[in-house]
């Protein structure tokens, strides 16, 4: 006896169609898994065994064979649970249902319970591309998979009552499609560019990183306040569109991040990973490659705290996404592909003590320490950041007075405006942001005037820019240009986005 269960793969982002074949023959009792499974779905028999003894139904005490097809992909994760028990139902007689155009997936607990199941999202938005009818989750998950119209989802709660709705014996209500527009909250933040004091042209910096999704670099002294600025920037982004929120909660559903309260994220991701963090768990990685740090901060800020601190070699690792938004792991059974559109926001000192020209404090580091110590930035790396700022120690007076700065709501309409201008400018293009543009939609949307390209020639002259220098200016001039709601680019914005390159004395 022989039954067919459509279910799906997780590889990387993407899914692939999984056909669960079952074949109960005559002879000794086992069950065999093939198909290249991982030790969670080896264990699966066991799980499953029990949950169909514990869910009223029989177990075949015969020769079982399941196999996962296609053979050559590998499958991982308690995700097959329930369409193998479907599968040896139905090769049992037990079900006598039509699953023609069905796809099943979810993790059966011993009892027959289903439990909740990474990568609920991106399986739904699958079924709903390869024209399936219906797709069964576990109960937990239905406002995830809600967030896909045009495909009838069910939510079951145990593998019992499963059987009672095939065979007809119990009604279950689709599960209600969640309306994105409709369920996007103004996020709360603790933390307010008003009660920061000072430091404002670190403030106006980081308003263009905001604007233009521009990456950043703050030195200065210890207790300046890099670490309160960098943590204030969510509160300036601009709100997440519908898009974006799918993007990221794809990617939340995968790595198995997703909080079970909050089936849609609608905030921009804050990642802070520590420095100890090893490669593939900033880039991604692993037997079965998971987002890492840097696709979890898509479409968000990643904020490297001191950042000499991580090891030259995990630094290194940031230069493909940082010019190409993506991530490719390479591994020997195939390469994947993550997204990681991401901010960069970075802090450090300007030496191991920290106080390198503070005309406060002397500095107690040797000049190869102080060599040793900025060299672990390397040059390429520091050449893909956008904005290099120099945060210096707060006078009393500032730090003692009572007004308030300029507050982070009033700061956000402008980063709004400016995102609005490049959201219509680069309609029907595959760009988000000014820091996304290639040289040639540069050459499109950044027109200079001839005094503008004096400036640049004479700039690219005297401090010896890369061509990736160059087109990183005129990118974050076009965002300074956004902000003042104007069209051409003037000498006075490229003049301001050559002051954000990096300085000898600062590196």
């Amino acid at each position: 006896m022989l039954s067919k269960i459509n279910s799906c793969a997780v590889i990387g982002l993407d899914c692939e169609e999984v056909e669960v074949e079952i074949d109960i023959s005559p002879g000794l009792f086992n069950v065999i898994v093939v198909g290249l499974p991982d030790t969670a779905v080896q264990e699966s028999k066991e799980r499953v065994k029990s949950a169909i003894k514990n869910s009223g139904t029989n177990f075949p005490a015969t020769r079982t064979t399941i196999n996962l097809a296609p053979a050559d992909i590998k499958k991982e994760g308690p995700a097959y649970d329930l369409p193998i028990a479907v599968g040896i139902l139905a090769a049992g007689r037990q079900i006598e249902a039509d699953l023609t155009g069905s796809l099943f997936v979810g993790e059966l607990a011993l009892n027959g319970k289903l439990r909740h199941t990474n990568g609920i999202l991106p399986i739904t938005l699958f079924a709903k591309n390869k024209k399936y009818k219906r797709i069964f989750v576990p109960k937990v998950d239905e406002f995830e998979a809600g967030l896909v119209e045009g495909i009838e989802i069910i939510p079951i709660e145990s593998l019992q009552q499963l059987i009672a709705y095939l065979d007809g014996n119990e009604k279950i209500e689709p599960a209600t499609t969640i309306d994105i527009g409709t369920s996007d909250k103004k996020p709360k933040h603790s933390i307010d560019m008003a009660f920061i004091k000072g430091q404002e042209h670190v403030k106006r910096a980081l308003e263009i990183a905001a604007a233009g999704g521009h990456n950043v670099l703050m030195s200065g002294p210890p207790g300046t306040g890099k670490t309160l600025l960098a943590r204030a920037v969510p509160t300036i982004l601009p709100e997440m569109t519908k898009e974006e929120a799918l993007e990221v909660t794809k990617i939340y559903s995968i790595a198995g991040l997703l909080p079970g309260n909050k089936p849609l994220i609608t905030t921009r991701p804050f990642r802070t990973p520590h420095h100890s963090a090893s490669a593939p768990a900033l880039v991604g990685g692993g037997a079965f490659p998971k987002p890492g740090e840097i696709s979890l901060s898509h479409r968000g800020v990643l904020f490297l705290d001191e950042l000499p601190e991580f090891p030259r070699t995990i630094l290194e690792n940031l230069r493909q996404p940082l010019e190409d938004g993506i991530v490719t792991i390479s591994r020997a059974q195939g390469t994947l592909t993550f997204p990681a559109q991401f901010t960069l926001i970075a802090s450090m000192n300007p030496c191991p003590c920290g106080y390198l020209n503070d005309p406060e404090h002397d500095c107690s580091c040797s000049p190869s320490q102080i060599i040793k110590y900025q060299k672990k930035i390397s040059g390429p790396l520091l050449d893909r950041i956008d904005l290099c700022i120099e945060v210096p120690r707060i006078k009393f007076d500032k730090l003692s007075g009572e007004e308030l700065e300029e507050s982070s709501e009033i700061i956000q309409k402008r980063v709004e405006a400016a995102r609005q201008i490049q959201k219509k400018r680069f309609e029907g293009k595959d760009v988000v942001s000014n820091s996304e543009m290639n040289s040639q939609i540069v050459k499109e949307f950044c027109p200079t005037d001839e005094a503008t390209i004096n400036l640049l020639k004479t700039a690219v002259s005297q401090f010896n820019l890369s061509a990736r220098s160059y087109y990183k200016i005129l990118k974050v001039a076009r965002t300074i240009a956004d902000l003042e709601g104007k069209e051409q680019l003037e000498s006075m914005h490229v003049a301001e986005a050559l002051q954000y390159r990096p300085k000898h004395n600062m590196v």
